[in-house]
C-alpha cells in the first residue's frame, strides 16, 4: 500500500472506500487492499447481492464496528457495485481514531 488510508475525515464525519464480498462464512472486516483507484477496506458479509441485502449487512457490520447508528452510515457511491465509497455520519476524529486502530492492528504500516 501506498500509506494512503481508505478513509478520510469530512466536514460531516468520516469517507470510507470499500471492497465488499458478499456470500461468505461470516461478516468482518478483513484487511486494507490496494485497486486501482487507491485503497480499500475489503469487507466479507455472508449475505447475497441481491435486493440490497449485502449493502445492508454491510452497513450492520460498519455501525457495529463503530459503535454508530445505522442511520448514520450511507452508501454514497458503488450501490450495485463491489467498491462503493460509504459516508459514516459522526465525529470525524473518533470515528477515523477506530478505524486507525483497526488498521494498526493489522501489522500494516500506515
Amino acid at each position: 500500500m501506498d500509506g494512503t488510508p481508505a478513509w478520510q475525515i469530512t466536514g460531516s464525519g468520516v469517507c470510507l472506500r470499500v471492497r465488499v464480498g458478499p456470500c461468505a462464512g461470516r461478516d468482518r472486516l478483513e484487511s486494507v487492499i490496494d485497486l486501482p483507484g487507491g485503497p480499500a477496506v475489503k469487507i466479507a458479509v455472508s449475505a447475497t447481492p441481491e435486493d440490497g441485502k449485502a449493502n445492508a449487512a454491510m452497513c450492520k457490520l460498519l455501525a457495529k464496528f463503530l459503535r454508530t447508528a445505522k442511520s448514520n452510515i450511507a452508501v454514497a457511491a458503488g450501490a450495485s457495485a463491489r467498491t462503493k465509497r460509504i459516508e459514516i455520519a459522526g465525529d470525524g476524529a473518533a470515528l477515523a481514531a477506530v478505524l486507525d486502530a483497526w488498521y494498526a492492528e493489522l501489522g500494516a504500516d500506515k
